[in-house]
């Protein structure tokens, strides 16, 4: 061990690590000038007659990585040259620890060349000799070039890490009339770039890893110089503020540590606190101002409406990102409109259980749709009340009919919190909620409520809902999957309720919503054939109010039909302590006959089996015998409290077997597991919370029948061949073969042994009438 043990200072370095995501250089202007500087440098274009050398530094300092975005960049440029031996020649140079002529000024007279020569330059590595190279420059001037007799540019690329000086050969050039741009690339040192640029200095120092700002940068001087006129008229040359950022070591006194110190004249090793340092790279700012072209863009003029963000896509197209209740439309105008004269009242939650958040985005829902929707001509009038506790009036119907002075008011209603009695404010809605107007008939428009909540009621809603809809208010729920049993409830129909099941996803509602205010159910397929069975309980479970509301009902729907033998039939069967057909499908050729029919079909009280009563149906009133015509669409629409259906999931599946659609339409508060399967796999299934409300649901039924009416047939479904013939399909039509004993279309006829052979055989449906003389009828029909 020696003698003694020198520590003056225990040094340790600590280097961190380079934020990767901040900018070496950042103009400060708007996203929207970024994207004009980008668009710009893609429209310049130089054509004059200019000598223009690149010298791109290969040294090690810069790197390959660095190395090949200089040939970018290089490349970029020379997208936006007139390339030719009269106009701009380009060479470029390669320097590290000697200067490399890559190719000389009068190599290439396409653009396509100088590009393809650039792109394979290959990599040399040595030390930054930026100096030599320069000088090399002023004792050979630029090769291949034209001298003096047109403007001369040297475009140097660097990290400007030489290892030589650089500012005397630097300035030796540009006194014999050469311009300078200095591109720094890597982490460049900005002092020396702005020793090798030309004057201003701020023109003339770009930085190739931001290739679109450079070249911009880049033109942009040169069009200010005239050198050439590289954009169109319109565009200008601004200056703005940037930042240029350096790298540096900085050392940081981070405390003491112990250390030991010895002595020459003593071995004793003495104890001591030294200065502990860190080293740390870090970003050191240079304010200076960069000039860059804009040019007038697609998004000047502001072609996106209502709050739309332009975003410019190439040189004159751009792209409008809307707000939700403006999206899918060009410019973001308004998709929406009222065109129905309609009072329209939104009934906001604003009880403890929907909370502060979910209040402000009711509110906010409200806004965009009337933004969305109302225009100046809008036959529509708004307003808006709140409840907890009790229903608050806060803008009355009509009040405002200036969009931005209703949008403004809304600012004003506060969140109160409290309960959520929900059914005491559709009770007050109705009675008080559209103000004292007393017209009536044709002269009121539409009075519509839209509930908007996320909480349940916490007092009863059926019988509320049923009063405000018997005041022929039509009501719209807007709400969240928690409480969308509850709203069905409320609004009668499953179609008169949007739900979400994201907060975010709530405006997304506002197309749905425009387009339940307005619309209407046309009257029914008048033009469409249709055979159409009823089949009503009129068990003693049903009770003969109950059935004089489903007599009711069936006549309003028959009135949504043209009813004749060639376009819909109607026919009606009830069941009870029996099975009867009321009437059958050919019996009742006009709607006068066949309303007076519905009025006077009989209750027959009992117990019903609704299993029994699809089968009758089946056998005796959808066959050809009894009315039902080949090729027509067929459906059967079940009327029923639930009970006495645990018997029908399987007839009513033979009838869709069969070609027949069956609907249920299930009365009473509680839908029965019979009901369900009675609905069978396509769910066709009507929920109705009381008879009182199956009115509400003549809409939903309407469009299904529709729907039934216009989906395709088998002609031979139910069979029109009688007397166990067999149904064909052939050609678009059908044959009926009959077995022995039976002749005709529809094997109607019986034969004698005897009888001519051309008599019997099968027979094309379509092809003969269908004798009517031959049809079996019911006693008095």
């Amino acid at each position: 061990m020696p003698p003694f043990l020198l520590l003056e200072t225990v040094c340790i370095f600590l280097f961190s690590r380079v934020p990767p995501s901040l900018p070496l250089q950042e103009v400060h202007v708007s996203r929207e000038t970024i994207g004009k500087i980008s668009v710009a440098s893609k429209m310049m274009w130089c054509s004059a007659a200019v000598d223009i050398l690149f010298l791109l530094d290969g040294s090690n300092s810069v790197g390959k990585g660095s190395f090949e975005r200089s040939k970018h960049f290089a490349i970029t440029v020379c997208d936006a040259l007139d390339i030719s031996t009269e106009r701009v020649r380009v060479g470029a140079f390669q320097f590290s620890s000697t200067p490399h002529l890559e190719f000389p000024l009068d190599s290439f007279s396409t653009q396509q060349e100088v590009k393809a020569k650039i792109k394979r330059m290959v990599f040399k590595g040595g030390r930054t000799e930026t100096g030599l190279a320069l000088k090399y420059l002023l004792n050979r001037g630029f090769p291949g070039g034209r001298n003096a007799s047109v403007p001369q540019i040297l475009v140097i690329v660097t990290d400007g890490k030489s290892q030589g000086h650089v500012a005397l050969p630097a300035k030796q050039l540009k006194e014999k009339g050469v311009t300078v741009f200095a591109v720094g690339v890597r982490f460049p040192r900005w002092e020396e770039l702005h020793a090798l640029a030309s004057e201003p200095r701020e023109q003339h120092v770009l930085l190739a890893e931001q290739v679109e700002d450079a070249t911009n940068g880049l033109f942009s001087t040169l069009s200010n110089s005239a050198i050439c006129s590289s954009t169109t008229p319109d565009c200008r040359v601004e200056a703005h503020p940037c930042e240029r950022r350096t790298l540096e070591m900085v050392r940081e006194f981070a405390g003491n540590a112990p250390c030991w110190r010895g002595s020459r004249r003593t071995p004793a090793v003495l104890a001591a606190h030294c200065p502990f340092y860190s080293w740390k790279r870090v970003f050191l700012a240079h304010p200076t101002t960069c000039y860059r072209t804009t040019c007038p863009g697609p998004c000047d003029s502001q072609p996106c409406q209502n709050g739309g963000t332009c975003v410019p896509e190439g040189l004159d197209g751009y792209q409008c990102l809307c707000p939700l209740a403006f999206g899918g439309e060009a410019n973001c105008a308004p998709k929406l409109s009222l065109e129905c004269r309609v009072d329209l009242l939104f009934l906001l939650d604003s009880s403890a259980g929907t909370t502060l958040d979910g209040f402000l985005r009711a509110k906010a829902f409200v806004k965009q749709f009337v933004q969305a929707v109302l225009s100046e001509d809008s036959r529509a009038r708004v307003g808006v009340a709140t409840y907890s506790r009790e229903l608050l009036v806060a803008v009355p119907v009509g009040e405002y009919q200036d969009v931005p002075d209703l949008v403004r008011s809304l600012d004003g209603i506060p969140f109160r919190g409290g309960p959520t009695l929900m059914g005491s404010a559709l009770r007050q809605a109705a009675d008080r909620g559209f103000g004292s107007a007393t017209r009536t008939g044709q002269d009121r428009p539409r009075r519509v409520v839209v509930l908007l909540t996320e909480s349940r009621s916490e007092d009863e809603v059926a019988g509320p809902a049923r009063y405000a809809r018997a005041r022929e208010l039509l009501l719209l729920g807007v709400g969240s999957e928690a409480v969308q049993a509850e709203l069905e409830e409320i609004m009668g129909s499953p179609k008169h309720v949007m739900v979400y099941s994201d907060p975010q996803d709530l405006l997304n509602q506002i197309p749905e919503l425009q387009g339940k205010l307005c619309s209407r159910q046309r009257p029914g397929c008048r033009t469409q054939a249709l055979d159409l069975v009823f089949m009503l309980d009129t068990s003693a479970s049903v009770g003969p109010e109950n059935f004089a509301q489903m007599q009711s009902f069936v006549r309003s729907c028959a009135l949504q039909f043209e009813v004749n033998p060639d376009v819909t039939q109607v026919g009606l069967v009830v069941y009870g302590s029996q099975v009867q057909t009321a009437f059958g499908l050919d019996t009742k050729p006009t709607q006068a006959a066949l309303l007076r029919a519905i009025s006077q079909a009989p209750y027959l009280g009992g117990v019903g089996s609704a299993g029994t009563a699809l089968l009758h149906i089946y056998d005796k009133v959808m066959t050809v015998q009894r009315g039902a015509r080949p090729g027509v669409p067929k459906a059967v629409v079940v009327l029923t409290g639930g009970r006495g259906t645990e018997d029908a999931a399987v007839p009513a599946q033979k009838l869709r077997n069969n070609g027949i659609s069956v609907l249920v339409m299930g009365v009473g508060p509680v839908l029965s597991e019979g009901l369900r399967r009675l609905a069978g796999p396509r769910d066709s299934l009507i929920h109705v919370a009381a008879y009182t409300d199956l009115r509400y649901h003549q809409d939903m039924l309407i469009e299904w029948l529709c729907g039934e009416a216009k989906r395709p047939v088998n002609l031979c479904k139910p069979s029109p061949c009688v007397n166990e013939g067999s149904c064909v399909l052939q050609n678009g039509s059908y044959r009926c073969e009959c077995r022995d004993g039976w002749e005709g279309p529809h094997c109607e006829n019986r034969f004698l042994r005897g009888d001519a052979p051309e008599a019997r055989g099968s027979h094309a449906g379509g092809q003969q009438p269908y004798p009517s003389q031959q049809l079996q009828r019911r006693p008095g029909h």
